[in-house]
């Protein structure tokens, strides 16, 4: 079972935050997700197993330019987590699809995402999931 997070599934939504991201803290993404339900422009959508929350993504619209599309906004996949368990079992592409059904009823023609140049499991689950690569780069920064 999909269902968008409310405020009522803030910390489901934050526990599997953390863990894609762990270098960050429960309550940052606590305080993170609360916002980003308030907001029109983005959610975050729970796979459930049973009762258990085993799965989320991330999704909202960027008005910026994104990489190798030509409208805005454009529905941008900003997270996505599998528990382990669960995992290849069709859960990714069901959320990515609830994520592409959202950003459609945004007014969006194209949905985009990334990931990091040597995350090879990623760039294999976008591809599964029906992506195509746009572009490859590699950004730099210099303290002032």
């Amino acid at each position: 079972m999909l269902k968008e997070a409310t405020i009522s599934e803030v910390k489901e939504a934050a526990h599997l935050a953390l863990l894609l991201w762990p270098d960050h803290t429960l309550e940052e993404f606590i305080q993170e997700i609360m916002h980003l339900i308030a907001q029109p422009d983005a959610t975050a959508i729970l796979a459930y197993h049973s009762s258990e929350a085993i799965g989320f993504a991330q999704c909202q619209l960027r008005y910026d330019y994104v990489e190798g599309t030509s409208s805005s906004p454009v529905g941008y996949l900003e997270g996505l987590y599998i528990k382990e368990a669960f995992r290849t079992q069709g859960y990714a592409k069901k959320l990515v699809s609830a994520c592409e059904n959202w950003a459609k009823k945004k007014g969006c023609h194209e949905f985009a995402s990334d990931c990091e140049l040597e995350n090879e499991e990623s760039l294999a689950m976008h591809l599964k999931l029906g992506f195509s690569e746009a572009n490859r780069i590699i950004c730099f920064k210099k303290r002032l």
